[in-house]
C-alpha cells in the first residue's frame, strides 16, 4: 500500500508564489532604477548569451565575406593566369619567328654567296637518329626538280650531296658521313686534298683531310677550304671549312690535318638545294665548246 507524500504543496499555490516573487522583482527593478536582481541575473545569463549569439553572426558574415572575396580572388587569379599563358605562347611565337627569319637571313646570305647557281629552299624533315645529321631527309624531291648528286648546302657552305630522290623528298648524305669523300681545295693556294668524313671526330667539331702535297706553299692554321674543280660530283669553289690542325705526314711528301666544317652538323633545319650538277655544267660546256 503506497502512502502519499503528505509535504507536497499544490500546483496552484507554487504558481501563486511564482507570480508574488515575480511581481516584487519587477517592482526592486523599477525602484532601483535598472540595478535590481533581475539586472544583475540578466548580465550573468541573458547578456552573455546575446553577445554569443552576435558574435556567431558576425562571425558567419565574415565566412560569408570571406568566401566571397575567395571567389573573386579565385576568378581574378584565373584571369591573370590565362593572361599569362596568353603572354608566354605570344612570347614563344615571338622567339621562333626570331629565330627563323634569323635562319632564313644566313639562308639568304648563302643564297648571295652562291648567286652564280640556281637553287632551291627546303626543310629537314628527318634525320639518321643520331646526335649529328650524318645523313637527312628533305621535303623537296623530283616534283620540284631535284636530281641525285646535286649539292646541297647549308649554314655558311657545303652540307652534303643528294644521294635518294622521290616526288616529294630526298634525301642527303652530308660531308661528316664515314661513306663522304671530298676532293677539296686550299682556297689561297689551289692545292688539292681529300677531305673525308668521320663521325667519330664530329664530338671535336672537325673533319679530317689528307694527301695535301708538302711543297714550298706555306698553309697555317685558319686557312680556307673549298671544293676543287677536279671533284666528279662537287661543284667547284663550294667552302668545307677551315683547317684547324696541320702536320707532315710521316712519308715527308703530303700533309694531313683536321678541318672545322663551315656547316653546323648537329642541327640543320633548312638548306639550299643547287639545282645543277656537276655532270650537268660539265656536259654544257662541252656542248658550248663544241658549237
Amino acid at each position: 500500500m503506497k502512502i502519499k507524500n503528505q509535504n507536497r504543496i499544490p500546483s496552484k499555490y507554487v504558481l501563486l508564489i511564482l507570480i508574488v516573487v515575480c511581481g516584487i522583482l519587477m517592482g526592486a527593478e523599477q525602484l532601483t532604477g535598472g540595478k535590481g536582481p533581475l539586472s544583475f541575473v540578466a548580465n550573468y545569463t541573458i547578456i552573455p548569451m546575446q553577445k554569443g549569439i552576435g558574435y556567431i553572426g558576425r562571425w558567419t558574415g565574415d565566412m560569408k565575406d570571406n568566401f566571397k572575396t575567395l571567389d573573386d580572388l579565385k576568378k581574378e587569379n584565373e584571369e591573370l593566369q590565362s593572361k599569362l599563358d596568353d603572354m608566354t605562347i605570344d612570347n614563344t611565337r615571338l622567339r621562333q619567328e626570331q629565330y627563323e627569319l634569323e635562319r632564313l637571313q644566313e639562308l639568304y646570305k648563302l643564297d648571295q654567296n652562291y648567286a652564280d647557281y640556281k637553287k632551291v629552299a627546303a626543310h629537314v624533315i628527318a634525320s639518321s637518329g643520331s646526335n649529328w645529321f650524318s645523313t637527312f631527309t628533305i621535303d623537296k624531291g623530283s616534283n620540284d626538280g631535284i636530281k641525285v648528286d646535286m649539292n646541297v648546302l647549308a649554314g655558311s657552305g657545303l652540307a652534303g650531296i643528294v644521294t635518294e630522290v622521290g616526288p616529294d623528298y630526298a634525301q642527303v648524305r652530308s660531308i661528316i658521313d664515314d661513306e663522304s669523300n671530298v676532293s677539296g681545295m686550299t682556297l689561297s693556294t689551289s692545292d688539292l686534298c681529300m677531305v673525308s668524313g668521320d663521325l667519330k671526330l664530329m664530338s671535336d667539331g672537325r673533319i679530317r683531310f689528307e694527301k695535301l702535297p708538302n711543297n714550298d706553299h706555306k698553309i697555317e692554321v685558319g686557312e680556307q677550304v673549298v671544293t676543287s674543280h677536279i671533284s666528279s660530283k662537287y661543284l667547284q669553289g663550294l667552302f668545307i671549312g677551315y683547317i684547324s690542325e696541320i702536320e707532315v705526314d710521316s712519308n715527308n711528301l703530303t700533309r694531313s690535318g683536321y678541318i672545322t666544317p663551315a656547316v653546323d652538323f648537329s642541327n640543320i633545319q633548312e638548306v639550299l638545294v643547287i639545282t645543277s650538277t656537276k655532270e650537268d655544267l660539265t656536259q654544257n660546256s662541252s656542248d658550248s665548246k663544241g658549237e
